[in-house]
């Protein structure tokens, strides 16, 4: 399967060759459009040359806030976006031996795997289950209990970056996202 998050054939492509874009992207995907999120990978390989965690972490902080924040920025936040990028390919690195796949090839539960992408930076539970989700719904990487470790994001439907697999599917998870929205709105004006 190809992704098709990012709505730029280039962008995508880098989804499907380097396991490390994805997580960056959904390492990204917080307070900026998912398809923009998932370009991010893309956008640092084009312009640092690698998607090499080992080379990310090692990178001068300074030079790769500016490369990060070259229009267009990985991020509307790319000077703190650019820090925690380099923790996570820090984490990835030093726990993985730089192999993000471990990260999800060696969890035998989805238990399990939950407390993994919970201890990257930048990843609390619910994007910890949104990405459980995505590596099932798209990668097919479901270790026993997945379904439980991501909650309602395993179920069918349009719910998160999870369940993007093409233009449409995107336009039908932003109005998933919008509903919910309204409704947590609705309700702390009640």
């Amino acid at each position: 399967m190809s992704f098709q998050i990012a709505g730029e054939p280039a962008a995508d492509q880098v989804l499907d060759e380097h396991p490390f874009a994805v997580v960056v992207g959904m390492m990204l995907d917080q307070q900026y459009g998912m398809e923009h999120a998932f370009r991010g990978g893309y956008k640092v390989l084009s312009r640092f040359g690698t998607l090499d965690p080992a080379a990310i972490a090692a990178a001068d902080p300074d030079e790769f806030k500016a490369l990060c924040s070259t229009p267009p920025a990985i991020h509307r936040f790319p000077g703190s976006m650019a820090t925690r990028l380099q923790e996570l390919a820090a984490l990835v690195e030093s726990r993985y031996d730089g192999d993000v796949t471990r990260l999800w090839t060696e969890a035998t539960t989805g238990k399990e795997l939950l407390r993994r992408v919970q201890e990257l930076p930048g990843f609390g539970r619910q994007k910890a289950q949104i990405f459980v989700a995505l590596l099932a719904k798209q990668l097919g990487v479901r270790p026993e209990g997945w379904e439980s470790a991501a909650g309602d994001y395993a179920l069918d439907g349009y719910r998160s970056v999870a369940d993007v697999v093409d233009a449409d599917s995107l336009l039908k998870v932003r109005e998933f996202k919008q509903a919910k929205k309204a409704e947590a709105k609705a309700k702390q004006q009640a």
